[in-house]
């Protein structure tokens, strides 16, 4: 046995002797200067293991790499504060201005009726009609005997038929109410209107006539429609929009209004229709409490956390 071949054999005895009892021997570092390297593409059992060090995953064919393994996950979909996912904003749908029999049931019967009655008027005897519009006409004379009954009646009717400005706005406006509050609270601004815009211009007809100051004709007045009660209901729609569209909406309704009065065809009518309009705005506290209630109900209710 030559010199190199003895000295070889000690020397990794001695390294054995070290990892095996290392406070027995030499210094591991002394002895492992004695060793041979090792060449790359090989690693020592005490090196660490570079199959756990994260790898980036890459999808196919492309060359950017994507989140690792030990890295968050990236939410696909937007949260809002309470973990909901928020859905982005979409145009709103054509079939939401219309009633519909599941979405706003009070607006589309209402509606369904209107467009029956005035179906109806238009192809009945016009003395008829006539006579049908005086008794359910809401002036002092018929308020002072059977107010609830005229105060219903004349909301069955439509002045002006079906394709009048205050038709096409009661779809409108009733519907967009009605999805926001609620059925039950559309058919209270809706009715709050109408009764107390009639009281409001009929009293002072029956104080007038009292007084001497009108005929007792006017007592007579033919009053009835639907008109108090849209004016009141987009009072309060006006208060559940943003300020960009609750301005215009105010400003051109309130004008329309204004010059129908300045034209003085038939002023106690058009006085009505302002102070159904402020009547609306005075609602705007109770109808966004309303919306607020509604769109709490109808809020998703969160999981129930897992038992351990």
């Amino acid at each position: 046995m030559d010199r190199s071949t003895a000295v070889e054999r000690s020397t990794t005895e001695r390294a054995d002797t070290a990892l095996a009892h290392p406070e027995a021997g030499a210094p591991l570092g002394d002895v492992l200067d004695g060793l041979p390297h090792q060449r790359a593409g090989h690693r020592t059992a005490s090196a660490p293991a570079l199959a756990s060090a994260p790898v980036p995953a890459r999808a196919p064919g492309r060359d950017a790499p994507t989140a690792t393994a030990t890295e968050p996950a990236v939410a696909e979909a937007a949260v809002d504060g309470a973990g909901a996912p928020v859905r982005a904003p979409r145009l709103w749908e054509l079939r939401e201005l219309f009633p519909t029999p599941a979405g706003t049931p009070f607006t589309f019967t209402y509606a369904v009726v209107l467009a029956a009655v005035s179906v109806a008027a238009a192809h009945a005897d016009p003395s008829l009609v006539h006579a049908l519009h005086q008794g359910s006409s809401t002036d002092v004379a018929h308020l002072a005997v059977h107010p609830m009954l005229v105060l219903i009646a004349s909301a069955l009717w439509i002045a002006g038929g079906i394709t009048s400005p205050y038709a096409i706005g009661f779809l409108l406006v009733l519907t967009a109410l009605e999805r926001r509050t609620g059925g039950l609270r559309a058919v209270g601004v809706f009715l709050l209107g109408h009764m107390a815009a009639t009281l409001a211009t009929e009293v002072p007809v029956g104080i007038a006539v009292l007084a001497g100051h009108l005929p007792g004709s006017s007592l007579h007045r033919l009053d009835y429609g639907i008109s108090f009660g849209v004016a009141t209901s987009v009072g309060a729609l006006a208060g559940l929009l943003s300020p960009w569209l609750r301005l215009p909406l105010l400003t051109g309704f309130g004008a329309m209004l204004v010059a129908d009065l300045i034209a003085f065809t038939d002023p106690m009518t058009e006085w009505g229709h302002l102070m159904a309009l402020a009547v609306g705005i005075a609602t705007w506290p109770l109808v966004r409490r309303a919306r607020a209630a509604r769109a709490a109900s109808e809020a998703p209710v969160p999981p129930a956390p897992a038992l351990a």
